[in-house]
């Protein structure tokens, strides 16, 4: 089982970004299922179907590492997909 935990930040030029973190309740580790990004001035697209649909076809586990904090499993997602300063 797992428990959901949406962490935002706000980026230059009018940008936020949602990581779509889970723990997990058995370890108390941490992982990054999605980043949402969202635009001002952009209409927001709900992303939720995407995140069930990546959770009920892998367990989170098994798609991307677990990490003790919260900080460190978005740091690891951040340089594993490249995403600076967007």
């Amino acid at each position: 089982m797992y428990r959901a935990i949406d962490v935002w930040e706000r980026k230059n030029g009018g940008t936020a970004v949602r990581y779509r973190c889970l723990q997990s309740l058995d370890t108390g580790r941490y992982c990054v299922q999605t980043a949402d990004f969202y635009h001002h001035g952009k209409p927001a697209v709900s992303l939720d179907n995407q995140f069930i649909e990546l959770f009920t076809e892998q367990d989170p586990a098994q798609r991307s590492s677990e990490y003790d904090t919260l900080e460190a499993a978005i740091v690891a997602h951040k340089r594993e997909f490249g995403e600076g300063d967007r």
